[in-house]
């Protein structure tokens, strides 16, 4: 019985596999159609996982791995059948090569969206803001200062906050809402271009 002939490529997605004449295309076409039946389900669950759900992609490369489990019947013994552990590694090799030509083409597509969306800065409405912000807390109590202090600029967590100032995590609540509170009381226009 003659074996299928390997071309020396696998065929791409949605190529048909190279038409061995004969009885070997009727034994190929059954071998593929038995490791569709039995494994199309599990490796298709497992590539959509890799590729996150991109589910046309992930059928392509779901036939490309039967495609390449029915050409490598050629170089193993008769009776060979391939494992799922061998599918899906083979599944799982053709995302990693098909992530990595796709990567450097996003990478320069993000840096430039990036470049053309970055915001400029001006330096002197960074200024007005801080000058703003420092007349602002300066009207504030002590303790209310200090836990904005501690809670916004330092980036602690209410725990945390109470911890280094030494006071209940509930008192930490209590002074930044009524804090905030009195922000909002004095300043009025910076609560409305905020919102």
């Amino acid at each position: 019985m003659p074996r299928p002939v390997r071309t020396g490529r696998a065929p791409a997605s949605g190529e048909a596999p190279p038409s061995p004449s004969g009885e070997a295309a009727l034994s190929g076409d059954g071998f593929v159609r038995g490791l569709y039946e039995e494994h199309h389900g599990p490796l298709l669950r497992y590539v959509s996982g890799l590729i996150r759900g991109d589910r046309q992609r992930a059928e392509d490369f779901v036939q490309e791995t039967l495609v390449r489990a029915w050409l490598s019947t050629a170089d193993q013994p008769p009776g060979w059948s391939p494992s799922r552990a061998w599918l899906m590694r083979v599944a799982h090799n053709l995302v990693i090569d098909w992530a990595r030509r796709e990567r450097p083409h996003a990478e320069i597509q993000h840096e430039h969206t990036l470049e053309h969306h970055a915001e400029t800065v001006d330096p002197m409405s960074q200024a007005e803001e801080r000058r703003f912000l420092v007349h602002a807390l300066s009207r504030l109590s002590h303790p209310h200062r200090e836990v904005l202090f501690y809670v916004y600029v330092l980036g602690c967590t209410g725990p945390d906050a109470a911890d280094a100032l030494g006071i209940p995590p509930g008192t930490v609540k209590s002074r930044t809402h009524h804090a905030i509170r009195e922000l909002r009381r004095r300043h009025p226009e910076h609560t409305q271009a905020a919102a």
